[in-house]
């Protein structure tokens, strides 16, 4: 299923914001959300929101309350109610059925020690390759359960050869994803729904045709072309933009508290300054204080979005004064 490219800057797309309750969100998540909001509402397109907290074990009431505040305190919104992953499980389930009645997925059995003990690291991100051990050995959950005597997860069958994709800012790319993470999985030994099925089968429930995140994910677009193509599902445009590095150049994480928008909220900075240095980062002129809606007449998602955005320590300690 080739991909319509006239798509890739259609007026009015639907695009969407989708954080990941796992932790508190920090300036680098803000970047990212902001660029996405801004792609889409300077396109007249809908927004919409979904809560992506299938990590039962992760995920906290109170990451998902904080990830809310935190838009808004952007000064970001979004059409509609927001789709929270975790409260409607059916149609993830469906797409597994799916997959593994027309042999797409199969059930699998592996530990991820056992995993670990068979192959070495082959993703950019150390990702451990599947060797294909369980593949071709049982067509159903039950046969699995009965031969093994374990819960099986399943596995996307990956076909051998190139993936390709097209970037809005990086262009056409390909991927070898069976050379580089085998079979993946799209539903855990536990029951858990992975974040690739799941990702694919929100995007065309919400309509999403327009995606714009991170460059960590951009490894997972090939993996979600395949799965859109399985399910025959139509892609949305991708646009992957820079991370954000601190003052020594490391990507900003989670675990930065005091970079955490949660904390910066709480301790009364004016989230104007943030927005104006992300307009910045992007070549755009503002003041050292800006409204997310101020910025969308001058927005364009111009290729200078693909580089990394340094967030210095002198522009967070100016963050932290504009109380």
């Amino acid at each position: 299923m080739a991909q319509d490219l006239s798509t890739l800057d259609k007026k009015n797309p639907v695009g969407r914001l989708a954080p990941s309750p796992t932790g508190f969100l920090h300036v680098g998540h803000a970047r990212s959300f902001l660029l996405a909001w801004w792609d889409t509402r300077s396109r007249g397109g809908r927004v919409v929101l979904r809560i992506e907290d299938l990590d039962r074990e992760r995920c906290k009431p109170e990451y998902v309350e904080a990830a809310r505040a935190d838009l808004e305190w952007l000064g970001l919104d979004w059409d509609g109610e927001a789709l929270v992953q975790s409260r409607d499980l059916a149609p993830y389930e469906r797409a597994c059925e799916s997959l593994l009645e027309r042999g797409f997925a199969y059930p699998c059995v592996c530990s991820r020690a056992e995993i670990h003990a068979l192959s070495a690291p082959h993703a950019s991100d150390g990702e451990q390759r599947y060797p294909g051990t369980c593949r071709g050995k049982w067509r159903t959950r039950e046969e699995a359960r009965d031969a093994t005597g374990r819960t099986p997860g399943l596995r996307l069958a990956v076909p051998e050869g190139r993936v390709a994709i097209v970037d809005r800012l990086r262009g056409a790319l390909e991927f070898e994803v069976a050379a580089e993470v085998g079979d993946f999985l799209i539903q855990r030994r536990d029951g858990a729904f992975a974040y690739q099925l799941a990702v694919v089968v929100d995007d065309a429930r919400q309509g999403v045709d327009s995606v714009v995140r991170g460059e960590d994910l951009l490894s997972s677009a090939a993996r979600q072309r395949l799965l859109h193509e399985r399910l025959n599902l139509r892609p949305p445009s991708y646009a992957h933009v820079g991370l954000v590095l601190d003052g020594t150049g490391q990507r900003l994480a989670k675990r930065r508290g005091d970079l955490a928008l949660a904390h910066l909220r709480a301790a009364g900075v004016d989230p104007r300054v943030l927005v104006a240095w992300a307009a910045r980062s992007l070549g755009v002129e503002v003041g050292q204080r800006a409204l997310a809606a101020e910025v969308l007449p001058r927005f364009t998602l111009a290729p200078r979005a693909a580089q990394p955005a340094q967030f210095s320590d002198a522009e967070a300690e100016l963050l932290r004064r504009s109380t």
